[in-house]
């Protein structure tokens, strides 16, 4: 017998039950199934228009660029972008149909799909949530969207829609619990608030100390 089950097995019989206790393991299923919301904060419980406002100015205030646009003007926009920053026609995506979906045959950008490497200057994701109390967005590791598109480039570009964004941390997780299902999450959430940034000992901040130096959100109007 293992140091572990020497213990838990002191636990069982000091509370006078066995591990095959059919009753107490549905008790304990069903309140993890049903397990209570937390604290939320107020601040964010807005109306739509308010909460995209929020969350347009929480990512703002975190350094993140933010521009309303509609699907067909995508292309364009990030063109246009790189462009303003001196930047290769270039983008890294990874293989999410949602971004397939766009038209980049209008643009000189050359566009391809896989993981980043240290020579992609520019990457682009697809966002499942935007947070409006904090500005954040939420990514997930997979295929479709590979982790490293998010911290290597010197540019990275999210594309959000706008019925996406929520209030608080706890709706975003909720959200993302009913899109997978319980206990089927991806292996890796990533929180993003603005871009990579690091301060020295003096309090001195850097951007683009550990990630990118720029973080463009593009929210798609529906």
């Amino acid at each position: 017998m293992s140091a572990r089950e020497a213990m838990l097995g002191r636990i069982r019989r000091s509370l006078g039950v066995s591990g095959a206790d059919v009753e107490r393991r549905a008790a304990v299923a069903d309140r993890l199934m049903r397990a209570p919301r937390g604290v939320v904060p107020a601040r964010a419980q807005l109306p739509a228009d308010e909460k995209l406002a929020l969350f347009v100015q929480m990512a703002r205030a975190a350094s993140a660029e933010v521009e309303m646009i509609d699907a067909a003007d995508i292309a364009s926009t990030i063109a246009h972008y790189l462009a303003e920053r001196q930047l290769p026609a270039a983008l890294k995506t990874g293989s999410d149909p949602r971004l397939a979906r766009i038209d980049w045959s209008q643009s000189a950008l050359d566009v391809r799909s896989g993981e980043a490497s240290a020579d992609d200057m520019a990457t682009l994701s697809h966002g499942e949530v935007g947070v409006a109390e904090t500005g954040s967005l939420l990514l997930v590791s997979g295929a479709e969207n590979p982790t490293l598109l998010n911290f290597l480039p010197l540019a990275h570009i999210v594309l959000l829609n706008e019925r996406d964004i929520v209030g608080d941390a706890e709706t975003a997780l909720e959200r993302l619990q009913a899109m997978f299902g319980k206990g089927r999450m991806p292996r890796l959430v990533n929180f993003i608030t603005g871009p990579s940034r690091s301060g020295d000992i003096e309090q001195t901040m850097y951007l683009g100390a550990h990630g990118p130096r720029y973080l463009l959100v593009l929210v798609v109007r529906p």
